[in-house]
């Protein structure tokens, strides 16, 4: 059985400082992703029990516990390291051809995303799906409601109200257009060429 862990942050607290504030990663680390992680564990270990019991009479609340907080820890995961102090700019390289051939143009990826992040109850991703190696936008309500069968995050955003509303208020969209700014494009790449050398 896997126990998760909580992450530190490739950062200081303020560092992505006025843009998200202090207080706000220290909530949005500390309290909420901690509690997925402790919830995925919790999920775990009452998994295990019920199997050596043979008593699944408790088997579905549990299942929906765990994918609930297990997409919450890896969702959150790839928030953090996607932001850097020193972040913004553009995609270059494979990443940036692969936006303009997907999408027509690096802007109407942006606008796309954008539109994602503010339908969303919960996430706006930029996913690679290798079965018909393309990049997508997709929004993601809770932490795994609308998710693609098979597709591969790249680029994580956090649109749960605690990861803005102390910081914007109702203004998501400021926070959204922030966002931006803060995107390390090297960590996106990243995962992105990771992923597509897996299923060339």
């Amino acid at each position: 059985m896997t126990e998760y862990s909580l992450i530190e942050l490739p950062y200081e607290y303020d560092a992505l400082s006025p843009k998200i504030s202090e207080q706000v990663m220290e909530w949005h680390h500390d309290v909420h992703h901690q509690g997925y992680v402790g919830g995925v564990n919790d999920a775990e270990q009452k998994l295990q029990e019920q199997r050596e019991e043979g008593d699944f009479s408790n088997t579905a609340s549990l299942l929906n516990q765990f994918t609930h907080n297990y997409c919450g820890n890896v969702l959150h995961e790839m928030f953090w390291n996607n932001m850097s102090p020193t972040g913004g700019g553009e995609p270059e390289g494979h990443l940036m051809e692969k936006i303009q051939e997907d999408f027509g143009s690096y802007e109407n990826w942006k606008k796309e995303f954008k539109e994602a992040a503010k339908s969303a109850s919960g996430w706006a991703l930029l996913v690679y799906i290798p079965y018909t190696n393309e990049l997508h936008n997709v929004p993601v309500d809770n932490h795994d409601d609308g998710a693609v069968w098979g597709a591969h995050p790249v680029l994580a955003l956090d649109v749960w109200e605690h990861s803005y509303y102390h910081d914007y208020g109702p203004e998501r969209g400021e926070f959204i257009d922030n966002f931006f700014d803060l995107i390390k494009w090297s960590d996106v790449q990243q995962n992105f060429e990771e992923m597509a050398e897996k299923f060339e």
